[in-house]
């Protein structure tokens, strides 16, 4: 039996893997599911087990399990593919006869009603009907979906948003993790849908405050409409679905979709989970 990451290489499955091995699960029971093997050499190097499949190539998938593994199958980031992406893992996994399945969707689960959910509403269906048994990490915002795009922020002087004053109650991509990790390494999970979110929930007036604090440059919230948004982000050169799905990201921050919190992610991990503050500070370094 092996502890089995998906998309072991990305941002948040390389971090899963670290907080394992931190965490002093022996390396020779972490397999890491990659697309590219020179890309995940860094975890061979270190004895994590390679398993080279790729989401889009369903064949390819039949080794990537075995029987009785745990698998944390983090969602792809492909938008509009995911669905079937996710269905051939689930379909591999129940194949293998793995023992339990679990799987990063999104906070709020089926009631997240925004076009990013739709995919991840799918999957947790795909799940429930495999039979498998799982758990749902249903990860709210990351702290890195703002602080990855100070760049832009400070040559501008604005976040620019169609989020109103709503609230974000985000985590850092190594809470979550350490939610996973917690999940793989513990007992009592399956069967149960977690709801993760950071412990406060901020706007992004007091997030551009924050920015310009510890900057030291003014920087302010510029709120705009949904349609001058969405030309914003067009201009940026995002295609025009992906922008479409952002815009619709904001308006559900903006009724307060992403602000739920109920303590999941802070109890999971054994910890508060990290201040948006201290990310700000992280990525001005």
């Amino acid at each position: 039996m092996s502890l089995v990451i998906t998309g072991a290489t990305g941002h948040l499955g390389r971090l899963v893997v670290e907080g394992l091995l931190d965490a002093g699960v022996p390396a020779g029971e972490i397999a890491a599911v990659v697309r590219d093997k020179e890309k995940a050499a860094p975890l061979a190097a270190r004895g994590v087990e390679l398993r080279v499949a790729d989401y889009n190539a369903p064949e390819t998938l039949g080794d990537a399990f075995r029987a009785g593994d745990k698998v944390l199958l983090i969602s792809g980031s492909e938008v509009g593919r995911r669905a079937a992406q996710h269905q051939a893992v689930i379909d591999a996994a129940k194949a293998a006869g793995v023992a339990s399945l679990a799987y990063t969707g999104i906070l709020g689960g089926p009631d997240a009603d925004f076009a990013l959910a739709d995919e991840h509403k799918v999957t947790e269906q795909a799940i429930l009907d495999s039979g498998l048994p799982y758990t749902f990490l249903r990860n709210g915002w990351y702290h890195e979906n703002y602080t990855g795009n100070l760049g832009v922020v400070l040559e501008h002087g604005a976040v620019v948003a169609s989020a109103g004053e709503g609230r974000v109650a985000s985590a850092s991509r190594a809470d979550y993790a350490a939610a996973a990790v917690a999940v793989l390494t513990g007992t009592g999970h399956e069967g149960r849908a977690y709801e993760l979110s950071g412990d406060e929930a901020w706007s992004l007036a007091e997030y551009a405050a924050e920015v310009a604090k510890q900057s030291g440059k003014d920087v302010v919230y510029r709120a705009v409409t949904p349609e001058q948004n969405l030309e914003v982000l067009l201009g940026a050169g995002l295609p025009q679905p992906f922008a479409e799905i952002l815009v619709g990201v904001d308006t559900a921050i903006g009724r307060g979709l992403l602000a739920r919190r109920n303590g999941d992610l802070a109890r999971l991990i054994g910890r508060p989970t990290t201040p948006v503050a201290d990310a700000i500070a992280d990525a001005l370094k």
